[in-house]
């Protein structure tokens, strides 16, 4: 009987998607020595080039479930992962802390009893005489913002992240294969994914990371699984410095559920949207600094200077993400709705030990 290293060393699996997701389950792998080829016809237009980069986790309110269960493992696998890739990129990390504020009192009381029953030390209220709070207030030009801080969550920029990815994937000869795949199948003990142009790619194994489209590869009477759009808009805006500080600000934060990064002294980020939609709804000002009853002038007077926008797949009747054997080498792990970024560890090491019975 062939050892597990030896099953390891000649399987050969094929996953298709090159976002987040896709590129950290070939990392995983392929740290385990399998051959892995991953396949994607538009790897630089995927929704992880849009993302934005915010790992909520410990802030994370909902501490029971599968949700949390997932966070909480990529919590502790993050720092590691981080540590690994900087040997190919030695800037990449995770800029801390991350601020969550409102303006509603109900809410407020909601995040105070969070931090009081968990009693983390990371965790911490910000009331309105922290000087994140004034340096907010005084920016935004109001004065009822609170929340909370979180010293251990933080942001990591997708563009850099998959960048590093690719570096690594490519260092351990990782196939990269821009094609589209429109029909997959088993014949005897393997799987064959046939591309648009009628190519034959045999492989052990098929981990479908490719969102939306997942479900156009699965036969629908045997598996039951629906996927919706949810698209997410960005915007980059320039603003007059003279009227405000922008470095005075926390390097990342939200309030009333929009993310903001500051990039300089005048420019802003402010993500993102969740439109059930393919395409992006046109009043994307106006749709993206609604967070507060009055603008700051500063922000009412501010010029677009970049849009950006990913399509990700929410699943139908089902928590996201949808993380499943569908059949004996055959793998879903898709529907990101949220958090794809923060989850991919995780989700990645539930892969990898699926395979690695599979092939025990």
């Amino acid at each position: 009987m062939k050892s597990l290293k030896e099953n390891f060393q000649k399987a050969h699996i094929v996953i298709i998607g090159a976002g987040i997701i896709g590129k950290f389950n070939a990392l995983e792998l392929s740290e385990l020595g399998f051959q892995v080829t991953i396949i994607d016809p538009t790897q630089l237009q995927n929704s992880s080039n849009a993302a934005l980069g915010l790992l909520m986790g410990n802030m994370y309110q909902k501490r029971r479930g599968r949700s949390w269960d997932l966070r909480k493992q990529s919590i502790e696998l993050w720092p590691q992962w981080i540590t690994f890739l900087q040997k190919f990129n030695c800037e990449l990390n995770i800029q801390k802390p991350l601020i969550q504020l409102t303006t509603n009192e109900e809410k407020f009381k909601k995040l105070e009893k969070f931090i009081y029953d968990n009693n983390d030390l990371n965790l911490q209220i910000l009331e309105r005489d922290s000087i994140f709070i004034k340096n907010i207030n005084k920016a935004f030009q109001t004065k009822n913002i609170k929340g909370m801080i979180s010293y251990e969550d933080g942001r990591i920029d997708a563009l850099s992240l998959l960048k590093t990815l690719h570096k690594y994937l490519k260092h351990k000869k990782v196939n990269f294969l821009e094609e589209e795949i429109i029909k997959i199948k088993k014949s005897k003990s393997q799987w064959i994914s046939i591309t648009k142009n009628n190519e034959k790619i045999k492989s052990d194994m098929v981990i479908l990371c490719n969102s939306l489209k997942a479900v156009d590869l699965i036969d629908s009477l045997s598996h039951d699984i629906k996927l919706k759009p949810v698209l997410g808009q960005a915007m980059e805006i320039d603003i007059n410095y003279a009227e405000v500080d922008l470095l005075s600000l926390p390097k990342q934060f939200n309030i009333n559920g929009k993310n903001i990064i500051p990039k300089s002294r005048n420019k802003l980020i402010i993500g993102s949207t969740d439109e059930y939609s393919t395409k992006p709804d046109e009043n994307i000002f106006e749709k993206l600094t609604n967070f507060l009853d009055k603008k700051p002038n500063w922000l009412m007077k501010g010029k677009i200077s970049k849009t950006w926008f990913g399509i990700r797949s929410r699943p139908v009747g089902e928590p996201s993400p949808i993380m499943k054997n569908l059949e004996d080498g055959l793998i879903i792990c898709t529907g990101f709705y949220k958090n794809g970024i923060l989850l991919a560890p995780a989700c990645s090491k539930w892969v990898a030990n699926e395979i690695k019975s599979y092939l025990s």
